[in-house]
């Protein structure tokens, strides 16, 4: 008897055990290079009595560094909060020997100035990318 193949959408976590235990051969079959893969992701927070206003999301694999995301609340912005969440995002990559950073933001945002005047270059322009809005790539190179 042939074996019943199942497509279905999985529920929050079902799929977790199986990218776990494929992890390291996805990634190394998909970029064709056969690294121990050493992903790790770091939280970074910035408080202002006690009380958290901003935070940094950042992801470090085989000696890349991605800021997943950074939110300084509206009020705080302007006051220095996001650069030096992004410097201690980028210490903490140096660290880990990470030659460079990247982040994707919407092109021609204030985002995407926030970066370039960060350190941070255009990469990359993915035409109605996310949310059918154009997505820049920026990267700083560490190293």
């Amino acid at each position: 008897m042939t074996p019943l193949l199942e497509i279905a959408v999985a529920k929050p976590g079902e799929a977790a055990a199986f990218w776990q235990a494929n992890d390291r051969a996805w990634r190394s079959e998909a970029w064709a290079f056969k690294v121990v893969w050493h992903e790790q992701t770091h939280d970074i927070t910035a408080t202002l009595d006690g009380a958290l206003v901003g935070a940094l999301n950042l992801r470090i694999a085989a000696s890349l560094a991605h800021v997943e995301g950074l939110y300084v609340l509206p009020e705080q912005r302007g006051n220095g909060i996001g650069r030096a969440l992004l410097a201690r995002g980028e210490e903490i990559a140096n660290y880990y020997n990470c030659h460079k950073v990247s982040v994707a933001v919407m092109n021609d945002s204030p985002a995407q100035r926030f970066f370039i005047g960060s350190g941070y270059h255009r990469e990359a322009i993915l035409p109605q990318h996310t949310f059918k809005l154009d997505v820049a790539m920026m990267r700083k190179f560490l190293l």
